[in-house]
């Protein structure tokens, strides 16, 4: 038994994706509002019509017809596109492949997935963005879930997974938690979430505590020169930043972090993070924030976004050819780019929510069945010792009130099938925690193998980590 879907306006040939030279199957993209607004309809064209991009699969023929995962990426304002096209969708352009291949480990063959570009000036979405916070950022996403089920009416009452990465620790339990808060609003059985290398918690300690003990774990890999390792040294040494885990970290905790100084930002004199990546530049030109182990040559991108920077291509980047635009049912008078030039939270310093870890993210993880987290370990854009192992482990009640984790995660624990040790994993009261040795960012992307076993235990695939 397959999933049949009809409306001619979405259908996507799977034959005629252009440079893909083999079948990917049918599957579903277009526009869709973020309301039953009559202003908002799929015709309108003004600003204030607000409209996501989506792109959907079925499952392919061993995935579950009765799941449906949710796919974003983070930013805030990049595109879910380039996590179908690179790290989880059914077909891959990987950075230096000369041509799209199949991704033996596409989600697909898990359930149906959902990718979809948002928030409201995100990609090929449409409108003006007007949200300010992460309450907004979910009602306009709920609102243009309840449109789409009105079209895909065959995935009503599906088990629905909420996943995503980077900015979307932020954006994914803030998502959970409005679902969870308004039973009746969306036609679908919630069931758990997957975050990769989130954002959750306040910047002082996701990236500036953390970042000289990072260089120090990847010494042989920064080799920066022994005057400026003191230099970060003496700093991390006034800030509190060298002993931070090692004073807080404990199990069980004993209570809510303190901030190392007085900003959440980092206080004047304590910013180590820019610094070393400008020094880290310095000794190697290629060096890539998202997974420090890369050097020369850096590898073409057909998305142009290779690393640490955005490079110029003199071909266009593949979401902003004519003829895929045609295919995929998305503008063609629009200049797609893999991450927003504008702000998609335009109203003063952005984006005013509370970071998730501190708020909502321990709500979900006590109301979902099964709650999974994954970083990769070569991040240094977020990095897992202030990301995860301590925002999350110490700092976030869950179940029975217990704070944090309550045992320590055991080292080398992280066992794939076929690779060996590849990291560590740790359970309790129904989140599970995987840290992927060797990935970065973007586990699905760097990982993809560790990444789809996450997801089989999320979907219970799995009955154990």
């Amino acid at each position: 038994m397959r999933l049949i879907f009809f409306f001619a306006e979405f259908y996507v040939d799977g034959t005629t994706i252009p440079e893909v030279d083999f079948d990917v199957g049918p599957s579903w993209s277009g526009l869709l509002p973020i309301s039953s607004d009559p202003n908002e309809t799929r015709k309108a064209s003004t600003p204030t019509d607000r409209k996501l991009f989506f792109w959907f699969f079925p499952p392919g023929p061993e995935g579950s017809l009765d799941d449906l995962i949710f796919w974003t990426n983070g930013g805030p304002g990049c595109s879910s596109l380039e996590g179908l096209l690179q790290e989880n969708g059914p077909f891959s352009w990987a950075w230096g492949q000369a041509k799209p291949t199949q991704n033996e480990f596409s989600w697909t063959n898990l359930s149906s997935v959902l990718w979809v570009e948002q928030p409201v000036g995100t990609g090929f979405s449409q409108g003006v963005p007007n949200i300010k916070d992460e309450e907004d950022l979910a009602a306009q996403f709920i609102g243009f879930m309840q449109q789409f089920l009105k079209v895909f009416v065959e995935l009503k009452g599906k088990k629905f997974y909420l996943t995503g990465e980077s900015y979307a620790g932020m954006y994914i339990p803030y998502i959970t938690n409005y679902i969870y808060e308004h039973p009746g609003a969306l036609d679908l059985n919630t069931k758990g979430f997957w975050i990769g290398d989130p954002s959750i918690g306040w910047n002082v300690i996701l990236q500036e505590m953390p970042a000289v003990n990072f260089v120090h774990k990847f010494e042989s890999v920064f080799y920066l020169n022994s005057t400026f390792m003191a230099e970060i040294d003496a700093v991390a040494d006034k800030c509190g930043y060298t002993n931070y885990s090692k004073t807080y970290v404990t199990y069980p905790p004993k209570g809510p972090l303190p901030l190392p100084g007085k900003s959440i930002y980092g206080d004047p004199g304590c910013y180590v993070w820019e610094p070393i990546f400008e020094a880290a530049l310095l000794v190697n030109p290629a060096f890539d924030i998202y997974r420090v182990f890369d050097t020369y040559p850096i590898l073409w991108d057909v998305l142009g976004f290779p690393g640490s920077f955005a490079q110029v291509q003199v071909a266009p980047v593949y979401f902003d050819r004519e003829d895929v635009k045609k295919a995929i049912h998305a503008p063609t008078n629009f200049t797609w780019s893999e991450c927003s030039a504008h702000r998609v939270f335009p109203y003063g310093d952005g984006d005013t929510s509370l970071p998730s870890g501190v708020t909502v993210l321990p709500k979900i993880i006590e109301k979902s069945e099964r709650s999974v987290i994954v970083h990769g370990l070569a991040d240094y854009v977020l990095m897992a010792e202030g990301s995860v192992r301590l925002q999350l482990l110490t700092d976030a009640p869950t179940g029975n009130n217990l704070q944090g984790f309550q045992t320590p995660i055991k080292e080398g624990s992280l066992i794939v099938d076929g690779m060996g040790t590849l990291g560590n994993v740790h359970s309790e009261r129904n989140l599970t925690y995987y840290e992927v040795a060797l990935s970065g960012h973007m586990v699905p992307q760097f990982s993809p193998k560790a990444a789809f076993r996450t997801m089989q235990f999320l979907l219970g695939f799995r009955s154990t980590p």
